[in-house]
């Protein structure tokens, strides 16, 4: 099985790094890449140049396939015009008064248009572009074809899994509600769609012919090699390489993902507005109780308001400090020991 997954995408080890939206790094995705493996890169509200700049850095860095990621829109996304802010920002200026910044003015819009993003990226032509949030549009698929980059997108239950394969991508993440960071459902609620890793693969394995990669509580190679005897082409691991030095999140992050056990995390929509897996902290406590949630992606930018300063300072209590649930076993603090950790789980 896992020779369908190098096959495919050029790679040597069918291992994935996870893309991260806002913590993925040059260095990180890199060196994924350059030891066998599919480095990948989240570019969750990058306009088209910084995504140039970026796939541009990863070039120089290593001449292996890596993929970048986009989040499909979903049509219920609202803008500054739709809503009344104010509610929402005497909800969280508390926070702002913790690290000092004042509330901010709303912007013209809270994400540059998918369409741009995505001429941007094939324009720059990875070797792969992968999807959340939805089923990419034919155009989308075919015109990433004829560039020449694989497809890859996410599942959360069989029938999503299936409306994928129906449209042509070209293998699928398999995503348990183990993961870390936002669950990316798109047919039902993502409240509906929280079926475990263990359930969820084997039977997405049966229902489509393309390669699955499984996602969700993956840390070491125990995590990996069940993951192939379920059936999986291939892992993709977050939370073990978001806690090693490589990445992007601050000092602070890591060291909740150090201290985190298996009842440590919790969904939550209170940092973006979307449901989301993470480590509770004051930031998610106080929000939750003190008023309303704005919708995706209002509450994104409301909160990264404040979360850009608490990093600074040094304020994990401020962070949204996202983790899987297998965040306890993620121990390595180089991203080099746990690739080589994971590549002991693939079959040989």
């Amino acid at each position: 099985m896992p020779a369908r997954l190098r096959d495919l995408l050029g790679i040597d080890e069918p291992i994935v790094l996870g893309p991260f939206g806002g913590a993925s790094s040059v260095e990180l995705t890199a060196l994924v890449s350059e030891r066998g493996g599919l480095g990948s890169f989240g570019l969750y509200g990058y306009s088209p140049e910084r995504i140039h700049e970026v796939i541009g850095s990863l070039r120089s860095a290593t001449d292996r396939p890596f993929a970048v990621n986009l989040w499909l829109p979903t049509g219920d996304e609202v803008t500054p015009g739709d809503l009344d802010l104010q509610p929402y920002l005497d909800a969280v200026a508390p926070l702002y008064a913790e690290v000092g910044v004042r509330p901010p003015t709303p912007p013209a819009v809270f994400l540059p248009s998918f369409d741009e993003q995505f001429d941007a990226v094939l324009d720059a032509a990875p070797a792969v572009v992968s999807f959340v949030y939805g089923v990419p549009a034919p155009d989308v698929i075919d015109r990433a074809h004829r560039r020449g980059l694989r497809v890859l997108a996410t599942a959360t239950t069989v029938a999503e899994a299936r409306a994928l394969h129906e449209a042509g991508v070209d293998a699928i993440v398999a995503s348990g509600m183990e993961a870390a960071g936002h669950r990316v459902s798109f047919l039902r609620p993502a409240e509906q769609s929280l079926v475990g890793l263990f359930s969820l693969l084997p039977q997405v394995v049966d229902a489509v012919s393309v390669p699955v990669i499984a996602a969700g509580g993956i840390a070491d190679r125990r995590g990996v090699s069940a993951a192939f005897a379920l059936g999986a082409s291939g892992v993709q691991v977050g939370t073990a390489f978001l806690r090693a030095r490589q990445s992007a999140v601050p000092e602070s992050h890591r060291t909740a993902i150090c201290d985190a056990d298996d009842t440590s995390t919790v969904l939550t929509r209170a940092m973006s507005g979307r449901l989301a897996r993470g480590i509770p902290n004051r930031a998610m406590r106080e929000i939750e109780t003190s008023g309303p949630v704005a919708p995706f992606p209002a509450q994104n930018w409301l909160t990264g308001a404040f979360r850009v300063e608490a990093a600074k300072q040094g304020r994990g209590d401020l962070l949204s400090l996202w983790a899987g649930q297998s965040a306890a076993l993620a121990t390595r603090e180089d991203a080099g020991e746990v690739f080589a950790e994971l590549l002991a789980g693939v079959p040989r």
